[in-house]
This record gives C-alpha cells, structure tokens and sequence, in this order.
C-alpha cells in the first residue's frame, strides 16, 4: 500500500543486480515508496504511465530504448515527473542531451547512497544536482572551448573551413596561394591534433563539435 507523502520511485536499469542493489537500500527510507523497476527506456515509459512517480532513477544506456530517449518521451507526456540520470558513463555529449531531455540532475553510480537520497528528495522539491565529475566537464567546456582545447592554428583552422566545403589540398593550396606540400602539412597536423587518421573524419568532428560553419550556414 502507498503511503501519502513518500516520493514515489520509478528504477530504470538494465542490470538486475543494479535495480536491486537500489531499491533494497532505498526502501531503508521512510519517505521513498519504490513504484516499480524497469530494464529498459520502453518499460520506464509504460511504468510511469500507469503509476505516475515523482522521480525516475533513469540509466542512460540499456535496450530497446536508451534513457536519455525515454526521458524525452516522459516528460513530453508527463513534465512534472522528475528524472534523475544515473550512469556509470560521463562525457561532455552525454551530459548535455541529458539535460536537454528534460532531466534534473545527472550521477554518477559511484555515488554514495546517501548523496543519491538526497538527490531525490532535492529532485522532488524541484531543485537540480550534477555529480562533481559531471559539473567539471562543464565548467572545463566553458574554460576551454573545443576550438582552443585542440590548439587549432589560425592557420589550420583556414584549411578545416575549406576542407568542409569539400576541397582537396590541390584546390586548397591555390585558393590560399601555397604549395601542395604545405596543405598537407597542415592538414596532416589537424588530423594528429583530432586524433583521426581519416580526412573524412576531421570533417565530421569538425561539423560535429561545430568549429567550423557548412557553407552558406
């Protein structure tokens, strides 16, 4: 029987020992009532759908559909229930859709029990949390902007633009009025910086993480 004022709880985790290990310490917690567990992004949408929890302790990769793609989904349909990503895998891309679906906080699995209960109980009172590696990563993207964390010279960022706009170095070397050999200096030099050994790659990075602009854009 659910018990008024307890947050309601929703597990999403495709490991079952993991779903365990959480809802057996969490039901230590007067205040939290487990809803359900769900081992992929497809039952976390129904789940929530037939018991509408308060928060979703929401992993971000498991089957059928990832959670970064069931918390879109919730809460296009759902905007009060709160979503709490909770992974073992941390990066700059990951972080930022995340938030863009629409969730409240990001941690990571190596937190302590204690500090996931208080994210709940803050998630539930509309507040935000990030894990400290998560709120690292941001404050080093605003520090170090991709552009400089690659330490492109002016010079290479020139070749990259007219890379993108689908040059070969024999094009490029005579719109920038240089040899052929320095083109692919250059363009050798950018794709040891990118860490890619392929043109086609630099490209991709290059639009990607949006150092350059396509033409016309």
């Amino acid at each position: 029987m659910i018990v008024k004022n307890r947050i309601k709880v929703l597990i999403a985790d495709d490991h079952p020992l993991v779903r365990y290990g959480i809802k057996t310490f969490l039901e230590t917690y007067d205040d939290i009532y487990i809803v359900g567990e769900a081992e992929n992004g497809r039952e976390a949408i129904e789940i929530c759908e037939k018991h509408l929890p308060d928060v979703v302790l929401m992993d971000v990769r498991m089957p059928e559909l990832n959670g970064i793609e069931a918390t879109n989904h919730i809460l296009k349909k759902r905007p009060n229930i709160k979503v709490i990503i909770l992974t073992s895998f941390i990066d700059k891309e990951l972080i930022e859709n995340s938030l863009k679906a629409g969730a409240s906080s990001y941690l990571l699995k190596n937190e302590s029990g204690e500090r996931i209960v208080r994210v709940i109980r803050d998630a539930y009172q509309g507040k935000s949390n990030l894990s400290s590696e998560a709120t690292q990563i941001m404050i080093s993207e605003v520090r170090n902007p991709l552009s400089k964390r690659y330490q492109l010279t002016k010079r290479e960022k020139e070749i990259l633009s007219l890379m993108v706009e689908g040059l070969s170095n024999k094009e490029i070397a005579k719109r920038l009025t240089l040899s052929t050999s320095t083109i692919q200096f250059h363009v050798t030099n950018i794709l040891s910086k990118f860490g890619v050994s392929k043109r086609t790659e630099a490209i991709y990075l290059a639009l990607k993480q949006k150092l350059v602009k396509l033409p016309g854009s």
